[in-house]
């Protein structure tokens, strides 16, 4: 494969991906404005707190769309599983732009609303394992961590572009009363149009030679089972990542309105500022794993995730000054980074071609349901009951154990099933 195949085929499947994770994020971006339209009356931590549940299961859909998807890829090819998982997101993203609200239907509209986050988990589940698998084998052995990086690169560029088009309607176009009353559906048809067009760039995609040379096409959970201690590595070193995460990520645009006491347009603005940052990031973490390996890197995330995150979150809880805010998130960030910028290769690499879709994706999307898709419910529900602290020290005990398995895991880069 030529360099220029091998770069189009990267770039068209990160932007499918950055289309994706918009419209999954699209939800957590704007549920301070649609919160009221779903659920009854109530004080705003509870209407959160109902929004974040319902947040929660579509993460609880994504083993199963890893399953069904990864069977897919590993079966029939990346491009064909790439492809289905973005048309499945495009109709999970008309179905919310459409519902109508509790006061018109009652009971009924959050249920809509949840069926719509399932269709969106199923379609997601499939696509973080595909693409990792995807962007991992059409990278050149010596640059891997460089080009798989872009993954969350795009990953966080469809969270970016979800609070962008909040900031936008925010502050051009619609009032604080519009966006609560119709204007949190903007997005939503955003989401699906675009969704439609990554539909049809996807459908031209390169197969990956390592799935074009392997004859033994399983995809399956016996044949994943085989593999028993890859699998419980993915789950550990992913179980403090993904919790930090969102923790950072969508959790902190809700922490800095509801525990710092921001105005919702700071709140965002503060935000999506930090996640550019975070952005620019991940290549240049990913190009140091090249040279260094995958493992120091990962341990530099689980000793300053452990040490730092009770400090930071507390301070991020009492500032009262944006920039303040602002610097404090990107320390945090920075930290993640280590975490994000290379778990997709290293997954890749544990696996051989012949379930490596289903082997990235599925325990990955195990781990992401239990710890990263609640993280914003547990930390809702702690600080209703008086008990804010205790998420801290939550993400914290999960980066420890996380940390173990860094430790003594292989070095992914120099001992790799794609090579």
């Amino acid at each position: 494969m030529s360099f220029g195949q091998r770069i189009r085929a990267i770039l068209i499947g990160s932007s499918g991906n950055l289309v994706e994770w918009y419209d999954f994020y699209v939800y957590a971006a704007f549920s301070l404005y649609f919160a009221k339209a779903f659920f009854p009356a109530g004080n705003q931590t509870a209407q959160l707190l109902n929004t974040a549940a319902i947040f929660a299961v579509g993460f609880l859909m994504r083993p199963i769309g890893a399953w069904l998807f990864g069977r897919m890829a590993d079966r029939h090819g990346r491009r064909v599983s790439l492809t289905a998982s973005v048309l499945l997101m495009c109709f999970g993203s008309a179905m919310i732009a459409v519902t109508p609200v509790y006061a018109t239907i009652g009971v009924a509209a959050p249920i809509i609303l949840l069926i719509a986050r399932m269709i969106q988990g199923l379609s997601l589940g499939g696509e973080y394992g595909t693409s990792a698998t995807y962007l991992s084998e059409m990278a050149t052995s010596k640059h891997r961590g460089f080009y798989s990086s872009f993954q969350y690169v795009t990953l966080i560029g469809g969270q970016l572009t979800a609070m962008l088009v909040l900031i936008v309607l925010q502050t051009f176009v619609l009032t604080a009363t519009q966006l609560e009353a119709w204007g949190w559906r903007i997005p939503f048809v955003i989401g699906a149009l675009l969704a439609l067009i990554a539909f049809v760039m996807r459908r031209d995609l390169v197969e990956t030679d390592s799935f074009a040379r392997e004859t033994r096409r399983e995809g399956s959970l016996a044949a994943l089972m085989r593999h028993p201690r890859e699998v419980a590595i993915v789950i550990g070193l992913t179980m403090g990542g993904t919790l930090a995460f969102y923790t950072y990520t969508t959790y902190m645009q809700k922490f800095l309105a509801n525990t710092a006491g921001f105005s919702k347009d700071t709140a965002t603005l503060v935000s999506a500022s930090a996640l550019f940052v975070y952005m620019l990031l991940q290549p240049i973490v990913g190009a140091i794993s090249d040279k260094v390996g995958r493992r120091p890197v990962l341990v530099t995330f689980g000793v300053l995730g452990t040490l730092c995150t009770v400090p930071l979150l507390s301070a991020i809880g009492n500032v009262r000054d944006p920039w303040e805010a602002f610097l404090l998130i990107v320390v945090g960030l920075c930290i993640v980074s280590c975490y994000t910028a290379i778990n997709a290769v290293v997954k890749a690499e544990l696996f051989p071609t012949s379930v490596r879709a289903l082997g990235v994706g599925l325990p990955y999307a195990l781990a992401v349901a239990l710890f990263g898709g609640t993280a914003e419910w547990i930390a809702l529900w702690l600080k209703q009951a008086g008990h804010e602290t205790y998420f801290y020290w939550y993400v914290t005990g999960c980066i420890a154990l996380s940390l173990i398995v860094y430790a003594t895991m292989r070095d992914t880069r120099d001992r790799s099933e794609i090579d």
